[in-house]
């Protein structure tokens, strides 16, 4: 039980510094943390470190991050 809250810990925070990049428009940051988030997420499902409703709630929650960030690319930056 301790591990797994340890774990969802470690995502919390991961979600928060995705929140933090997203509000100080640090796209870059924001991008990576993302990658991250999705990650341990992915990889702590997979490892049995959390529950399949504690995924739902976490892809759910990165995947509205994922839509504000859809337009989140270099190109738009460098179009000549």
């Amino acid at each position: 039980m301790l591990f797994k809250n340890k774990i969802k810990k470690q995502i919390e925070l991961q979600i928060n510094d995705l929140k933090l990049y997203l509000e100080n428009n640090y796209k870059d940051l924001a991008i990576q943390a993302r990658k991250d988030a999705i990650a341990l997420v992915e990889q702590s499902y997979k490892n049995k470190q959390i529950n399949e409703k504690t995924y739902l709630k976490y892809q759910k929650q990165l995947g509205e991050y994922t839509e504000q960030m859809k337009d989140y690319n270099h190109q738009k930056f460098y179009r000549s």
